[in-house]
């Protein structure tokens, strides 16, 4: 088993019997109940950037708590049922499939993914042609951008998998037990390293798109728009700090006392992580604007996820862009 199989193991096993983690305790002395952050995955070293901002919130008397589910379709329908208040993840063929009135209000990342293959099998995109793929989750931006290249090089994969955590698939590509994926950075150099030529990444162009969002329910986002606009402020603000200074993520990971049971090997990767993403434009310190709406659904369009975009687009069907005006402001 590959050493990010046994870091994901751990941290699974550390939350086990749990279901939600309060990031740090809430104040006694709050008025307003805290803000349930739906997250469907596990905690881990791409989501410090949003422990951090979290407890920058609470620090300002926003009281927060992060909430753990089993996938981001289940992290959706907790948003729905008012299980949860705010969802990580980019929920735009939810949004126009069930009329749902979420609405995205922070773009955390931009989709920067590495498809792969096993070159004993495969070694370019017409050779998956009738075969399997694995990605993270239905829905998920790793799922459009492998559907989109199913589309631009005219095959068709005989199924698609899904298994959530790059982590996860890259140690099942190590093993054998999968030969196509996509994995994020991180998982890529761990296939690099230990697999060496064995595995090779396929080109894509041309593809701007949202790889996660932060949304929540119309009616919350109005209801608490002072204590989100808070929240996007210090989102903003570590934002640009870890762009600056990747290493940043590291000193406020001890500061704030953020997954202090992460391995070791997971901890290492912090920095190389942050200064990767930082390089490669992954963490846009603006937040999202208007023209990224348009390009995310001509990319989820493409991927077949979502009806192609005819003249205007109703920004506001997707997005809520008050809170980020307000926070610049």
């Amino acid at each position: 088993m590959c050493g990010m199989i046994e870091i994901r193991s751990k941290l699974l096993g550390l939350i086990a019997g749990a279901v939600t983690l309060a990031v740090t305790e809430i104040p006694a002395q709050a008025q307003d109940a805290p803000i349930r952050v739906a997250m469907g995955d596990i905690a881990s070293v791409e989501s410090l950037g949003l422990l951090v901002a979290m407890e920058r919130t609470k620090e300002r008397g926003v009281p927060m708590e992060l909430t753990f589910f089993n996938s981001e379709d289940v992290a959706t329908q907790a948003i729905v049922g008012g299980q949860a208040d705010i969802g990580v993840g980019a929920p735009y063929a939810f949004i126009e499939n069930s009329q749902a009135p979420l609405r995205m209000f922070y773009r955390l990342s931009s989709l920067l993914f590495f498809p792969v293959v096993n070159t004993d099998y495969y070694s370019s995109w017409e050779d998956l042609d009738g075969q399997e793929v694995t990605v993270h989750s239905r829905g998920s931006g790793t799922e459009a951008l492998m559907r989109l290249m199913e589309q631009q090089h005219g095959i068709e994969y005989s199924a698609i998998s899904y298994v959530p955590g790059a982590e996860v698939r890259a140690g099942a590509m190590l093993q054998g037990t999968v030969k196509a994926s996509i994995v994020d950075s991180s998982s890529f150099r761990l296939l690099t390293e230990q697999g060496g030529d064995k595995f090779e990444r396929l080109p894509i162009e041309g593809v701007n798109a949202t790889d996660e969002a932060l949304y929540g329910s119309s009616d919350f986002l109005n209801e608490r728009e002072a204590d989100v606009v808070v929240f996007v402020e210090e989102l903003m603000r570590t934002w640009a700090e870890i762009n600056e200074n990747p290493e940043i993520v590291a000193e406020l990971r001890t500061q704030y006392d953020l997954l202090p049971d992460l391995p070791e090997d997971a901890v290492n990767d912090i920095v190389p992580y942050y200064t990767g993403a930082a390089q490669d434009g992954v963490l846009p310190v603006s937040g999202g604007e208007p023209e990224d709406v348009v390009d995310d659904l001509n990319f989820l369009a493409a991927a077949g996820q979502v009806d192609a975009p005819e003249g205007d687009v109703d920004i506001n069907a997707y997005w809520d862009f008050d809170l980020l005006n307000a926070a610049r402001n």
